[in-house]
């Protein structure tokens, strides 16, 4: 009888998981099912490109049935489980909610965006975690020009034309640095806009920008930033957000209509209904090999999970990044199989290779394998990293075709927020028979 392996999530460590199932499990021997709520993984380091219109959003993507063989590819929402009963609970996009049963379970969850309870954040700040996210982000700068446009007061324009990202980490800096060079590709088409110029606020809780690099490249970066006007406020925090303004911790009240929250990011709220053992910051607890504490056929990796770090001889968790997520993935699978079929557990034993940050304008900081770099040649680092790393020949060949287009020609300021929400056809409909027109 085949056994039941079930993969709960389908970002980096999802899919390569599958994949690495597909390989090392004869067909046979065990079905294989993915729960997902999209049939997609999104490629998070190309996101900030997406939003600055580098990139069409589609080639950020990785269709998930493109990429598996004979994986089972559910397209549903995990709401729980039950370990004792080896069971998954999910909603359907019908609406409806099932169970699976289980002999293996992969959690691979990801993570969402760490919102803090800011006034007025959750009611007018957006967030940077998603492709919607990316899109709506690009399409609100371009309606701020096209709104402020038509505005005579340059005072009153000010606060359409004034952009604030709070944190400093990946997200924000690469954020930051892609949509202000966007904006500024497409200001000249913008009279009065030119006339009084962006203005761009990178807020940083801690005393500086990218943690996660050496600080050598954190100054550069800091210094590349200001030289093209971007103003970053360390150990300043975000106190309130309202319809036409941020406050700051230091006091200054900023007009903007755009605040875009990139502080961090958490454990999905459903980690907590899988009935799993969690650290003290909410992740799922696991060994070097991967599985869960306590549980002999649940396994848990990526962002949601708490892998010890072999970087930091595994005092701490690994960091949530896409490197390690589709590490473990790969290691996962390996070990699932290894289980089934009495082999030995190998431990998770990656280590950071390499940090790439795109700051626009073909500039990037980088550190890889010990070697440091900075501008130009660390941006080509890091579009030939990812160039690698993104899955499948075509995917690479739209990536290839994208980066080399945006080197010819300019950005396109089209508008599309009404993107996949078309008017209904009741706005159409014709007069009924002998009413007057």
């Amino acid at each position: 009888m085949a056994l039941n392996v079930v993969i709960a999530g389908g970002g980096f460590g999802g899919l390569y998981a599958a994949r690495s199932l597909e390989r090392h499990l004869p067909r046979h021997s065990a079905r294989i099912t993915l729960v997902t709520d999209r049939n997609f993984m999104l490629y998070t380091p190309l996101l900030p490109g997406a939003a600055a219109g580098s990139l069409e959003p589609r080639h950020v993507v990785v269709p998930l049935r493109e990429e598996l063989d004979w994986t089972d590819i559910r397209i549903a929402t995990v709401t729980g489980a039950d370990p004792a009963a080896k069971t998954v609970s999910m909603r359907m996009l019908d609406g409806g909610e099932t169970e699976l049963s289980y002999d293996q379970l992969v959690v691979a969850l990801g993570s969402v965006s760490r919102v803090l309870p800011i006034p007025g954040l959750a009611e007018h700040g957006l967030g940077f975690k998603t492709l919607p996210d990316a899109v709506a982000l690009r399409n609100r700068a371009i309606l701020q020009l096209e709104t402020a446009e038509e505005i005579d007061d340059p005072e009153a324009r000010r606060e359409y034309l004034t952009f604030v990202y709070v944190g400093a980490g990946y997200a924000g800096l690469e954020g930051i640095a892609e949509l202000q060079d966007y904006v500024a590709d497409l200001l000249d088409r913008y009279p009065r806009c030119r006339l009084d110029g962006t203005r761009w606020i990178l807020v940083e809780a801690t005393d500086r920008v990218m943690p996660e690099i050496p600080p050598a490249l954190a100054e550069f970066a800091t210094r590349e930033l200001r030289s093209r006007g971007i103003e970053i406020h360390t150990n300043t925090r975000l106190e309130e957000v309202g319809e036409r303004h941020a406050t700051l911790s230091t006091g200054e009240r900023v007009a903007t209509r755009t605040v875009c929250w990139t502080a961090g990011v958490k454990p999905p709220k459903v980690v907590r209904e899988l009935g799993l053992p969690l650290t003290e910051h909410g992740r799922i607890s696991t060994d070097a090999t991967l599985r869960v504490e306590g549980q002999e056929c649940v396994w848990a990796i990526g962002d949601a999970a708490a892998v010890p770090d072999p970087a930091q001889r595994g005092g701490r968790p690994c960091p949530p990044t896409a490197q390690h997520a589709l590490r473990q993935g790969r290691l996962v699978g390996e070990n699932v199989a290894a289980t089934l079929s009495g082999g030995r557990l190998r431990r998770f034993r990656y280590r950071t290779l390499g940090v790439f940050v795109d700051m626009g304008q073909h500039k990037a900081v980088a550190t890889a394998v010990g070697v440091h770099l900075r501008g130009f040649p660390a941006w080509f680092a890091a579009r030939t990293y990812h160039l690698a790393a993104m899955p499948g020949v075509a995917r690479r060949l739209r990536l290839m075709v994208d980066w080399t287009v945006g080197l010819l020609f300019r950005r396109a300021s089209a508008e599309l927020g009404a993107l996949g929400r078309p008017d209904s056809l009741a706005t159409a409909l014709d007069d009924p028979p002998g009413e007057p027109r």
